[in-house]
């Protein structure tokens, strides 16, 4: 039975896997297509906004390269030196998004500075320079939109952050269009305040990436939801007369669970771990669980259990 579960919690996990491949490969695809697109067309428009912007395309690249090396290395799995399998890969990954994420809004900020103190270097652009931004705002959206439905489909922290990584890259699209549309009018100024505002929040955004991988690193506990509906469903197995010290930790996007159960004290040990097992079983029923431990606590009468 136990057999039969872990065989359908890898196929799950490799299922997903592919999810996540598939989808950063479709991300890759149109980053260096569009990335080289830009570069070469602003060169010929002579807008620096809109070879940024290429340039910005770029760092997804690195992002994405990061995801497919993560979600390669966290199926390998468990063996003499990493007894949990190696999920935690996809946490070091968010923190690595999420570093890329703050330098890249980090950059877009002391550009666009640089540019509000000095705006006689914001060149003249032609047309079409607008009509390659748009297309590329539209592009980036797209696969904005994708990449967050198959990241919440398999419920991928992971991913979640590098389809934002993508939204970001969209927004320094707008920036780039409504400056490229002042320059056309004769407000120069419109993009390095648009830069500046847009830059402010994706170093944010990054800065969020970054803190929640670094606390997933440090064993951070599920959400109390998750830990309310796990111990619901302890203590709905016969034979369970009550629980405590329930610890959850994260590892990728599973959860490890320990908990101390409470039986009759007068079971024998067969028994008892029967329950052990059915408990087991019960909680690993969550496509999210990893893995529980279970310590067998002898429960006597209505008084405190005899650890």
């Amino acid at each position: 039975m136990i057999h039969n579960e872990n065989k359908h919690n890898e196929n799950e996990y490799h299922n997903r896997s592919l999810a996540a491949r598939k989808s950063t490969l479709v991300s890759v695809v149109v980053n260096i297509f569009l990335s080289c697109f830009q570069v070469l067309l602003g060169i010929f428009s002579g807008s620096q906004g809109l070879i940024a912007d290429g340039m910005h395309s770029f760092s997804d690249l690195v992002a994405d390269f990061v995801v497919l090396t993560a979600n390669k290395k966290s199926r390998k799995p468990s063996d003499d030196d990493h007894h949990y399998g190696h999920g935690r890969y996809e946490n070091g990954a968010s923190l690595i998004i999420g570093a890329i994420l703050f330098l890249v809004g980090a950059g877009m900020i002391w550009s666009a500075g640089g540019k509000l103190l000095h705006p006689e270097t914001i060149a003249n652009v032609h047309i079409i320079a607008l009509w390659v931004a748009l297309l590329a705002l539209t592009a980036k959206e797209l696969l904005f939109r994708y990449m967050l439905a198959v990241a919440r489909r398999i419920q991928s922290s992971l991913l979640i952050a590098n389809a934002w990584h993508a939204r970001s890259d969209a927004a320094s699209s707008v920036v780039v269009a409504i400056g490229i549309f002042g320059n056309l009018l004769g407000y120069p100024w419109l993009d390095p305040v648009a830069a500046l505002v847009v830059g402010v929040l994706i170093a944010r955004m990054g800065y969020h990436f970054s803190a929640d991988a670094l606390h997933d690193l440090m064993d951070r506990s599920a959400d109390a939801d998750v830990e309310a509906a796990i111990k619901t469903t302890i203590l709905a197995i016969p034979g369970v007369a009550g629980l405590h010290d329930l610890k959850t930790r994260k590892t990728g996007d599973l959860i490890l669970v320990d908990v101390h159960i409470e039986v009759d004290g007068e079971l024998s040990v067969r028994e008892g771990h029967d329950i052990a097992v059915a408990v087991r079983e019960a909680v690993m029923e969550n496509k999210n669980v990893l893995d529980v431990m279970t310590h067998i606590d002898p429960y006597q009468g209505t008084g405190m259990p005899v650890c």
